[in-house]
């Protein structure tokens, strides 16, 4: 078996074998800070510029209790990732995620591919039943994402972010597994 057939969702299409899904590795520190960094990128996140990669290594060092960490390669390079974290005590059903796309592959099917994995591994292997996430609400292609796979708008979160200049509002969305 492939390292690309064994890390296939349960139930999803095949992947090409020039793309694989993995779980992050310490040494994707320096690949994975590029990626942040692009300006396409953070802007759908709450990460400031100039991310340096002592910071994200140590991160990547350090994970959360129950945190998984994602990232989809196409040709062996890194074009997207996402992280899952666990919350704890009477909330330990639900997991916050968050995810983004090299600016040069959004459109293309990447995203689906890894909120795909990282969905399925919450549902058939960590038992939440709750994933929940926040999105700007001019991120129209990423809403769109998370509708396809059940995530519901839940509420307006109102100037939630400072991004460029500016506050933005942002969406909570929900999805609770079947």
């Amino acid at each position: 078996m492939s390292e690309n057939e064994e890390n296939e969702p349960r139930g999803r299409a095949r992947l090409p074998d020039d793309v694989v899904v993995r779980a992050v590795r310490l040494s994707d520190a320096e690949e994975i800070t590029d990626l942040i960094n692009l300006p396409g990128y953070r802007a759908g996140t709450l990460r400031p510029p100039y991310q340096r990669i002592e910071e994200v290594r140590k991160h990547m060092e350090n994970p959360a209790p129950g945190a998984l960490s994602l990232v989809v390669t196409l040709n062996g390079k890194i074009v997207g990732n996402c992280g899952l974290n666990r919350l704890s005590g009477r909330r330990q059903h639900v997991a916050s995620i968050g995810m983004g796309v090299h600016d040069d592959f959004t459109g293309r099917g990447f995203g689906r591919i890894l909120l795909g994995a990282m969905v399925d591994a919450a549902d058939d292997w960590l038992d939440v039943k709750r994933l929940e996430l926040t999105v700007y609400t001019d991120n129209e292609a990423a809403i769109w994402l998370y509708e396809k796979f059940g995530f519901e708008k839940e509420g307006l979160l109102r100037s939630f972010g400072y991004r460029a200049g500016e506050y933005v509002d942002a969406y909570s969305m929900g999805r609770l597994r079947a």
